[in-house]
């Protein structure tokens, strides 16, 4: 208990203390919390779906029809209609064969891995890949190989010092704390001509970019051989709760088979994935939320840099503040909420040391008085908290 103790007094000193606020009411660009509203650019909602009327209808009929409660894992009794046909639905909008729901991003990625590879074989990771990935590749067994962000040239060095066994890659498609998109045409073809396997997590492109939302993935790897495996969440941009796998027939039935995040635990809510349903639907006729949450992040990028603010290159609603030490982005961040702006710091060990930075999340919900308010409480305090950490 005292190593306890004093592990958590040296996070606090050492600025990298996380705390939970807890919203008194529905998730939207403005929230409560403890009495007092917020402008928020926190949320992955990036649609502006988690409060939609349509989606809450939905749940209420999903209740009504199925229950609360799933009861059991898929595999007992626990796999609904609800499901299966979330599950084909999801398979036909992304053009895999199969999918294959789960209970979260992070078991679903830890499911595809140990099921996959083991001791022997090598799993080549981007750098800056989501903890999911990372967790997956160590709890399998196999050799986690780590590349430089995005660079092809580390890919094909590190996997040409690797000898026998099964490999596979994995990539975030859309870096969660960057922005950025990975080069999945160069991958896929690199994965190709080593048989490898290709696993990319798009939980922040899914719902976001390509043609109808179908994701950064598909829309790069539209003709997607057997050894792509396609894993993404619904509790982004669809706004619900869960994740998916798509791939094969094979790779499916595999994963049904031998993958221990899928066959050990409860399925799901069947009302969550009936309401999943609508917002998959919601996705497809949502080009002009697509559109509008494009251009405002075309507009907050031109904002902020005529006020000088150093954002990362990113085109996607993820947009990254660079700060630098992790004392200056708490003080940022803290400076923002005092404005009412509600804006995370993200600190080591999510990013690198000394790369501590403001999150900006941009939603379809947002407006451009919003964003225009966000560039002023920036404006003033940005400079104030960089200077005090020096």
């Amino acid at each position: 208990m005292q190593n306890l103790a004093a592990a958590l007094s040296e996070r606090k000193q050492q600025q990298l203390y996380r705390t939970r606020q807890t919203l008194d009411g529905p998730q939207d660009v403005i929230v409560r919390i403890d009495g007092r509203e917020y402008l928020s650019f926190c949320s992955n909602d990036y649609l502006g779906l988690a409060n939609h009327p349509r989606l809450i209808e939905a749940f209420k009929q999903g209740a009504g029809r199925f229950g609360v409660g799933s009861g059991a894992a898929h595999l007992i009794t626990g796999h609904s209609y609800a499901h299966q046909a979330l599950e084909e639905e999801l398979a036909e909008f992304v053009g895999r064969p199969r999918a294959l729901l789960f209970s979260t991003g992070y078991m679903a990625n830890l499911g595809v891995v140990s099921a996959l590879m083991g001791r022997g074989d090598s799993v080549f990771e981007d750098r800056l890949n989501h903890a999911s990935l990372i967790d997956a590749a160590l709890l399998s067994g196999a050799s986690l190989i780590r590349y430089a962000h995005a660079d092809m040239e580390s890919l094909h060095r590190k996997m040409a010092q690797t000898g026998a066994g099964k490999r596979l890659i994995a990539s975030d498609g859309v870096f969660s704390m960057d922005g950025d998109c990975a080069p999945l045409v160069d991958l896929a073809g690199l994965a190709a001509s080593v048989d490898a396997w290709l696993l990319i997590d798009d939980a922040h492109g899914f719902g976001v970019l390509g043609k109808h939302g179908c994701g950064w993935c598909v829309d790069q790897l539209s003709d997607a051989p057997d050894n792509s495996i396609l894993m993404a969440t619904l509790g982004k941009a669809l706004g619900t709760f869960g994740a998916f796998v798509a791939g094969s027939d094979e790779l499916i039935e595999t994963l049904i088979q031998q993958a221990r995040t899928f066959i050990y635990t409860t399925a799901p809510p069947p009302a969550l994935a009936w309401a999943t349903r609508t917002a998959l639907q919601l996705v497809r006729e949502g080009e002009d939320l697509r559109e509008k949450l494009n251009e405002l992040v075309r507009y907050f990028r031109s904002g902020a840099a005529e006020l000088g603010l150093p954002l990362m290159p990113s085109a996607t609603p993820i947009q990254p503040l660079l700060v630098g030490a992790a004392a200056a982005a708490l003080e940022l961040s803290e400076a923002l909420r005092e404005q009412g702006v509600l804006v995370t710091a993200i600190r080591p060990p999510t990013v690198a040391k000394g790369a501590a930075r403001l999150r900006i999340t941009l939603s379809a919900r947002h407006q451009r008085l919003q964003l225009d308010r966000l560039l002023e409480a920036l404006a003033s305090c940005y400079g104030k908290a960089s200077c005090a950490a020096r």
